[in-house]
């Protein structure tokens, strides 16, 4: 069975633990994370726009990209030794929604964790991001809390 366990900041440890208990000790997996290429083009862009282009050593476009490297090796060293078997580790750049989805193309399984409200059962529990590779997997999804489940009378009342 080939996994894909999508890691992402303040969900990866739910989605790990799901992963060893639920998926089979034969199973390839592969750590996922995806860092977006918005906020380092905002950075690139304002200085661009702002400050000029008569120095591009002093872009911080490139730090934060350095930055959002190190932190995206980080998490994944930090899922691979939460999830204490082998694993390869892919760090994917671009549309966070679009990257998953293709990184699952050919998997058995798909391991995410909600992301929006976490507070009640329900659709605005997944974020935009989450919302749109559920809908788009190419292959079955683990969708898993990241915190406690809540309650079954968390859900709303039905429309009148």
């Amino acid at each position: 069975m080939t996994v894909v366990i999508w890691i992402a900041e303040g969900t990866w440890r739910s989605c790990v633990d799901a992963a060893r208990s639920y998926v089979p000790p034969s199973s390839e997996i592969t750590l996922l994370h995806v860092t977006g290429n918005d906020v380092p083009a905002a950075a690139h862009g304002a200085y661009r726009g702002l400050l000029g282009r008569g120095h591009p050593e002093r872009d911080p476009g490139a730090r934060v990209e350095a930055m959002a490297a190190d932190a995206a090796s980080e998490l994944l060293d930090a899922a691979a030794a939460a999830l204490g078997r082998t694993a390869v580790r892919q760090e994917r750049h671009g549309r966070i929604e679009r990257e998953v989805v293709q990184a699952a193309d050919g998997a058995e399984l798909l391991v995410l964790a909600r992301d929006g409200d976490r507070t009640r059962l329900g659709p605005h529990s997944l974020g935009p991001p989450t919302r749109f590779v559920v809908d788009h997997a190419p292959c079955p999804v683990l969708l898993v809390w990241p915190d406690r489940i809540p309650d079954i009378d968390s859900i709303p009342p039905p429309p009148h």
